[in-house]
């Protein structure tokens, strides 16, 4: 010790007195036997003010409380109890967050005889899980605010309601795998003319604001096309050229689409259709049939040089209906490896079990089929449907 540097040969008394913990002692009874200068300084005090008051007296009414009918009772009983958050109350009635640590002091025969209690300042760690709550706090209704925007913007890039043509049922179902980001699948049904009305459904790749730009310059391309010309495959050229010439090719932002016209006549609709990359639609015929409406070597829209679409035909009768989707629908995962719910065919299928049907039923159906994927549907899926009712006969007639 005579090697000892004085600064470091420090009494008992003075490590008592100006620990960095506050201290006191109180007698089994409750009453503050000693107190360390700390804790006097931590509670503006002086030892006269504080000898003989009871600890409870130094502690926030609901922290008196929940100590005299919890810690001290444990204290008791097991010996000792670590880390309380207690607030104390200083002289000028400054709450002091404190984590408080006690143990007894027993004599031979097992009776206490004094209660030991440390004090360690939490202020500034109170402080600290103040600021991390409200910044929680901001954090959620920045969130908050993020998806009522997100849900506008969703909103505006789909049309309120589907205008089909007087004869024909439709109905329509967005399905949204993320409420933080817009996606990128669209529809829409519109009049051309007296006698023919416009459809389309696509999906926009990736997601967020760029998807969103596309899906918006995607939409407005195809209706202000298709009131110009007729033939499908001509409006989605006309669209591959405005998403050529509008989008930096280094994004590669593109987009499957399929569009088409409905032309009333001889008591049913003619469908005239033109597809770009997308997944073919499905015709579900009045005597219970299923066939897909094959339009295959329809090239992406928007990002390769002199795309190649391709289109079709078909008839709707009554009792037909006529559904188209986005591959959210086909590539949800089924829970079985990698696999995808239309690696084999399932979607025909589903769709012969549930056929024939009305465009509102299949879309229900195939709604509850989306549903029935949970987490596996990791993708947007929009589906779309439109036919023709079945006509009831003429109770008139004899």
């Amino acid at each position: 010790m005579k090697y000892l540097d004085p600064a470091l040969r420090d009494t008992v008394d003075d490590l008592y007195d100006n620990a960095p913990c506050g201290y006191l002692a109180t007698w089994p009874d409750g009453k503050i036997a000693g107190v360390n200068a700390t804790l006097l300084n931590w509670l503006e005090s002086t030892r006269e003010d504080l000898l003989d008051k009871q600890f409870g007296d130094l502690l926030t009414a609901g922290g008196r409380i929940h100590y005299e009918t919890h810690f001290a009772p444990l204290l008791f009983s097991v010996g000792e109890f670590d880390s309380v958050a207690l607030d104390l109350v200083s002289s000028t009635g400054e709450r002091l967050p404190m984590f408080v640590t006690g143990n007894v002091r027993r004599n031979e025969d097992g009776e206490p005889v004094l209660v030991r209690i440390t004090a360690i300042d939490a202020r500034e760690r109170r402080a600290y899980e103040r600021e991390l709550v409200e910044e929680r706090r901001r954090a959620e209704r920045e969130h908050e605010r993020a998806q009522v925007l997100v849900s506008t913007l969703q909103r505006s890039l789909l049309p309120p309601k589907l205008l089909p043509p007087h004869g024909l049922d439709a109905d329509a179902y967005y399905h949204t795998a993320s409420w933080d980001d817009v996606g990128g699948d669209f529809y829409d049904m519109f009049p051309l003319s007296e006698d023919s009305w416009g459809f389309f459904l696509g999906d926009v790749c990736g997601k967020g604001s760029d998807a969103a730009v596309v899906t918006s310059l995607t939409r407005y391309t195809l209706r202000a096309a298709a009131v110009y010309d007729s033939d499908p495959v001509k409006v989605l050229h006309n669209l591959d050229t405005v998403l050529n010439q509008e989008l930096d090719q280094a994004d590669a932002r593109f987009c499957t689409v399929i569009y088409g016209t409905l032309s009333r006549r001889d008591g049913g609709f003619d469908v005239q259709l033109a597809s770009g990359g997308h997944p073919p639609a499905l015709l579900l015929k009045a005597d219970g049939s299923v066939r897909y409406v094959e339009t295959p070597g329809g090239q992406l829209v928007g990002i390769l040089p002199n795309a190649r679409f391709v289109a079709t035909e078909c008839r709707l009768e009554p009792g037909d209906t006529f559904v188209l989707y986005t591959d959210g629908l086909t590539e949800a995962r089924t829970g079985r490896g990698r696999e995808r719910y239309d690696d084999h065919g399932a979607l025909l299928e589903f769709a012969r079990r549930h056929a024939p049907n009305t465009p509102s039923g299949i879309v229900a159906d195939l709604k509850t089929l989306m549903e029935s994927f949970d987490s596996g549907l990791e993708d947007d899926a929009a589906v779309m449907a439109f036919g023709m009712p079945v006509q009831e006969p003429d109770s008139s007639t004899p």
